[in-house]
């Protein structure tokens, strides 16, 4: 009984021992890459790429708890690593809700796995029960790196401090923006007015939709796949009066045409595949593609095999051909879902293989400044609040 009563304690520190130390297991088994560095580039497309504005629609690192200060040799990124890959802008988008058994097809909204990873990562207690405050947890892991950062990540939310920041990248580039993003309307909880709390936190894009159907309207992934509901309608204007950019990856496509039908300002894919390349349920067709562009939006091309169907720059590059094939050179950028649990052919500092990559298939150095950041400079500086 004494052996049994020694035993217990040591088996529930060995338990929760396990639990504690799932988070970066997964984060090492989940976000992966095809070939570990160094990345290889010519020296030409090498002194490209070191004089490119370079812009990345999407990446889920606030998820995980690595500190995003220091280099880490897993996962795909961090300030170290944004700054070896001469990454000028990233988004970094909030994931607060995934079902289980999650798949592109279908999946409900009645099921939960960032519950128990934000316990396992020692998130606060508010953030177990409350998809806004998983959000707004994010947001403020953002802002205190930035804090840290001694000025080497900056957390941009208006065109004037995005002015400032590139008229200082521009002396001295080894500095990143950052812009924050969610990744689905679900942490608004139903209520309209928590788009106010998500603007004061400093979020500037708004995905609509994650893996599910939400009360703003239907996924891409989700059971019913509908438009926008009658809250989708109040927030979609109540998101253009702020001013903030409205991102349509993983909607559905019935959601896809009513907000093409209702929107008064540039509409957004932060991270996607098309159809001409790699058929899928996410992956925009070319009605879409074109119908984005003529809003004055820009569509951000993924890295992974679901949105390209492959795992390579090759991949990457024919996608990215495809859509400059059809909306031109100006609505065309780079969306990688780094960190978002995807397998890719390099982590954020091999970003000059995608130079490279654009390089041997013909694009002039204009055409790769505007695809690699260009873009998004341009449709932020028109569209982010004044001030």
């Amino acid at each position: 009984m004494r052996k049994l009563l020694l035993t217990l304690p040591l088996l529930a520190l060995l338990g929760a021992a396990i639990f504690f130390s799932l988070p970066t297991l997964l984060d090492r088994r989940m976000n992966s890459v095809e070939t570990p560095p160094p990345y290889p580039a010519s020296a030409a497309a090498q002194r490209l790429h070191d004089r490119l504005f370079i812009a990345d629609l999407h990446d889920d690192a606030l998820l995980w708890q690595r500190d995003l200060l220091e280099r880490h040799s897993y996962g795909h990124s961090d300030l170290p690593r944004l700054l070896e890959g001469r990454v000028a802008l990233q988004v970094f988008s909030t994931v607060t809700k995934t079902p289980r058994g999650l798949n592109y097809q279908r999946n409900g909204a009645d099921s939960d796995n960032i519950t128990l990873l934000a316990i396992a990562q020692r998130w606060p207690r508010r953030t177990w029960t409350s998809l806004l405050q998983r959000a707004l947890y994010q947001a403020q892991k953002l802002q205190r790196a930035a804090d840290d950062s001694q000025g080497r990540l900056v957390l941009i939310r208006s065109r004037a401090e995005l002015t400032a920041f590139i008229a200082a990248w521009q002396q001295d580039p080894r500095r990143v923006a950052a812009l924050l993003a969610t990744e689905g309307l679900h942490p608004l909880q139903g209520r309209l007015e928590n788009v106010d709390r998500l603007y004061d936190a400093g979020f500037r894009i708004a995905g609509l939709t994650h893996f599910f159907d939400n009360e703003v309207g239907g996924s891409a992934h989700g059971l019913a796949k509908g438009g926008l509901t009658p809250l989708g309608r109040q927030v979609i204007a109540r998101l253009e009066d702020k001013a903030m950019l409205i991102d349509l990856a993983h909607a559905s496509r019935a959601l896809i045409d009513d907000v093409l039908a209702v929107a008064k300002r540039p509409l957004l894919v932060s991270h996607t595949g098309v159809e001409g390349t790699c058929p899928g349920p996410r992956n925009l067709s070319d009605q879409h593609l074109r119908a984005i562009a003529a809003s004055g939006g820009v569509i951000g091309i993924g890295y992974w095999d679901g949105a390209v169907c492959a795992t390579s720059v090759a991949a990457i590059v024919q996608a990215i051909r495809y859509s400059v094939e059809r909306v031109g050179v100006n609505h065309v950028a780079l969306g990688s879902d780094f960190d978002g649990t995807v397998h890719t052919p390099f982590d954020t500092s091999g970003l000059a293989q995608l130079t490279q990559g654009l390089l041997d298939a013909g694009f002039n150095q204009d055409e790769i400044a505007a695809i690699m950041g260009g873009n998004v400079q341009r449709l932020l500086l028109a569209s982010l609040p004044a001030r």
